[in-house]
């Protein structure tokens, strides 16, 4: 499960290039809408931190898998969202800031709640604790790849309106590439992971995953969040920081356990694969745009 130069370079290079497109089509005003109304992030919060933890607990529970692989699934769910949950919500007509100002306050939070979660689980199916910490260089490298790349693309846009409007069909093209490149670089990648724990991790990488697409995007609509807001917490509480739990999981300063990797590698082959077709369906359900006026 180790990572090769083209994920490694390759894929951070590939995701700040996208990143700094994706703010091409923001403006300063749509962060400080998002800042001046918090409820959508204070919903978000509580379905990423609080419940979908507790949902996984039953999930590996019910499903009875090794203490390892528990373990693994409970990185995944106490993890933040990943970087790739923005390109989503763009492609999902959704609120990228919104997407973007949840990862930012999730990955800061994870500082704190996911050596918590990863501690309790730890008793839990082993019976043991140990100082799991997560370190702050691996939270400021996510705002290296995600939300630095968007302030430029946001600031071009401010001073060059006519550069950014001619670069928005285009990065648009770029990011389905992209997914569509990830997911088969994933597949082929972890071909032999996936066939091996299919059956029993990836049943319940699989259920976690579309659960938390659900409950990410349902949970915010009853509570009468506009859908544009409910797409972005939708992908962000979706599609987790696998990389980071795989990180946190085989390095042999934290964790230790490469078996504690297998949940987040399976997922994230997964997540990438139903949050698309998500999209999919999203799309199809979205309202006809009516002159310039975004779809709601």
């Amino acid at each position: 499960m180790q990572s090769s130069l083209t994920l490694s370079i390759g894929l951070p290079v590939a995701l700040v290039i996208i990143m700094l497109g994706l703010g091409l089509s923001l403006r300063v005003e749509d962060f400080t809408r998002v800042l001046s109304r918090p409820w959508p992030i204070v919903v978000g919060l509580v379905c990423q931190v609080a419940i979908l933890p507790v949902l996984c607990f039953g999930l590996v529970y019910l499903a009875d898998l090794p203490p390892a692989i528990s373990v693994g699934m409970m990185l995944l769910a106490a993890s933040p969202g990943g970087t790739s949950a923005a390109i989503y919500t763009h492609l999902a007509r959704g609120d990228l800031a919104l997407s973007l100002m949840l990862a930012a306050v999730t990955s800061m939070i994870a500082l704190f709640s996911l050596p918590i979660i990863v501690n309790l689980s730890l008793m839990a199916f082993y019976g043991e604790i140990s100082a799991v910490r997560l370190e702050i260089r691996q939270v400021l490298q996510i705002f290296a790849i995600a939300i630095v790349p968007t302030l430029i693309g946001v600031f071009i846009h401010s001073r060059y309106p006519a550069v950014a409007r001619l670069l928005d069909r285009p990065v648009k093209i770029l990011a389905t590439v992209f997914l569509v490149a990830v997911v088969l670089g994933a597949l082929i990648g972890q071909w032999e992971l996936l066939v091996v724990w299919g059956p029993t991790v990836g049943a319940v990488a699989l259920v976690f995953n579309i659960a938390s697409l659900l409950i990410g995007y349902y949970v915010p609509r009853a509570l009468k969040i506009e859908r544009r807001q409910a797409v972005a917490l939708a992908m962000s509480i979706g599609i987790h920081n696998a990389a980071l739990v795989i990180t946190l999981a085989m390095s042999e300063h934290m964790l230790g356990n490469p078996e504690m990797a297998i949940p987040p590698a399976a997922y994230g082959v997964i997540a990438y694969i139903v949050a698309g077709a998500f999209v999919w369906v999203l799309n199809r359900q979205a309202p006809v745009r009516v002159g310039n006026s975004p779809a709601l």
